[in-house]
């Protein structure tokens, strides 16, 4: 009668301790880039090195990756198809228009982080500026034209929202 009981003890243990290696393996494992995806994105950025990808969100792929000494980022939906490519620029880089808004409109502001942004739609200056509590992402066209404008609180509370 205890060895019936010990041997049940030993297989209820054991299938226990594999459930739970089937559950902690399926929750670890990270779904796989579309071939198609991958092959786009080598098509478009041939240069690049160190490429890191995640799923940005549903149907949607990004890329962090390294080229010609610079970081990048691109997104690419399910079917391969070139979304957006990110990139940090130098306050020196950025266009007269775009500094001639920054300082008229955001006078005061200080510019914490200042990117490019290209779809297909055209590029755009992405800036995160701040200025005491207040933080200001802003989305600026070539021509000095402001395309989004979100104000934040560094304490994260959204003040406003325009397109």
């Amino acid at each position: 009668m205890f060895n019936q009981k010990l041997c049940f003890m030993k297989k209820l243990s054991f299938l226990a301790i594999l459930l739970f290696a089937i559950v902690f393996s399926s929750c670890g494992q990270k779904k796989e880039v579309p071939q198609n995806v991958k092959s786009a994105f080598e098509k478009k950025f041939t240069n690049a090195s160190s490429v890191k990808w995640d799923q940005e969100k549903t149907g949607e792929w990004e890329a962090e990756f390294k080229m010609n000494g610079k970081e990048y980022s691109a997104n690419f939906d399910e079917q391969g198809k070139w979304l957006e490519t990110e990139y940090e620029i130098k306050e020196t880089q950025i266009p007269a228009a775009v500094k001639n808004t920054i300082s008229k409109d955001f006078a005061g502001y200080k510019l914490k982080e200042s990117e490019i942004s290209e779809t297909a739609k055209g590029k755009a200056y992405e800036f995160e500026l701040v200025k005491d509590k207040e933080k200001v992402e802003v989305a600026i066209a070539e021509d000095g034209k402001i395309i989004k404008q979100e104000k934040t609180s560094t304490e994260g509370k959204d003040k406003e929202d325009k397109d």
